[in-house]
């Protein structure tokens, strides 16, 4: 088989292997909105602050769901793979001609699609619930390309964890950890509006901030290119990163078993 076979068939493993387990992709599509119809209820005075970007605190929190959604891609992603490792599945693997790239790729495949489809729902729920995209159509397109970077840069992220430790419960442990980076970001306040001085600076130095603050930029504001090139530039480098060290924990790990 060619390496697009083989990453092509590992994917749609992926893809299946989640559909079948209903609290993989039920969860990411519900709490996010959720949790974003509780702050957006809590949160809806924010916009009489003098500066606010929008009049609307849905359409600045739309972003949330995003971000969130591509926590749960990097501990599903995680676990999945975690549970290959233990039941023996790489093992296997290894005897096979499959190459160690289809294997990370192919996983990070089927978490892709998965990804795709909750920023398709989101986007979908915002706009029946009366937001409207700033940038237009093809600033939803983006939206989804963005979201497509940030699942991929994540869920390189949990697979390093699996491949790592080989350990579900280890991976589980990354969530606390993740959702600590979103909550000390601009998600519930723009930057230059957050008064307390550690929490504005730690937002700044923050990565996911400026994940956010991409998507956010096309929902309220239209086409700003800064926030555009900080999010992209972010979340490619997160991808680099995390697929780099991916690659080498595989290899370490195939060369082991």
């Amino acid at each position: 088989m060619s390496l697009a076979a083989q990453v092509l068939s590992l994917a749609r493993r992926s893809v299946i292997r989640t559909i079948r387990q209903p609290a993989n992709w039920i969860t990411p599509l519900i709490f996010p909105l959720a949790l974003m119809a509780v702050n957006t209820g809590g949160l809806d005075r924010a916009t009489d602050l003098p500066g606010f970007p929008s009049d609307s605190f849905l359409a600045f929190f739309l972003a949330f769901p995003f971000i969130q959604g591509a926590l749960f891609a990097t501990v599903n992603a995680g676990v999945d793979l975690a549970r290959d490792i233990q039941t023996g599945f790489l093992n296997r693997l290894s005897l096979t001609p499959m190459r160690g790239a289809a294997l990370l790729f192919g996983h990070l495949g089927g978490v892709i699609v998965m990804g795709f489809a909750q920023a398709v729902w989101y986007l979908t729920v915002g706009l029946l619930v009366g937001v409207s995209i700033a940038s237009g159509a093809l600033g939803a397109l983006v939206i989804f390309l963005l979201a497509v970077l940030i699942v991929l840069a994540f869920g390189s992220f949990g697979a390093l964890a699996a491949l790592r430790t080989g350990s579900t419960e280890a991976v589980h442990s990354l969530f606390p950890v993740f959702f600590v980076f979103l909550f000390i970001s601009s998600m519930n306040l723009p930057r230059n509006l957050i008064e307390t001085d550690w929490f504005r600076i730690a937002a700044s130095l923050n990565p996911v901030s400026y994940l956010i603050e991409a998507i956010r930029s096309l929902i309220i504001v239209g086409w700003d290119p800064e926030a555009l090139a900080l999010g992209f530039g972010t979340a490619i480098l997160l991808a680099i990163i995390g697929l780099t060290l991916s690659s080498l924990s595989l290899r370490s790990r195939m060369a082991r078993t």
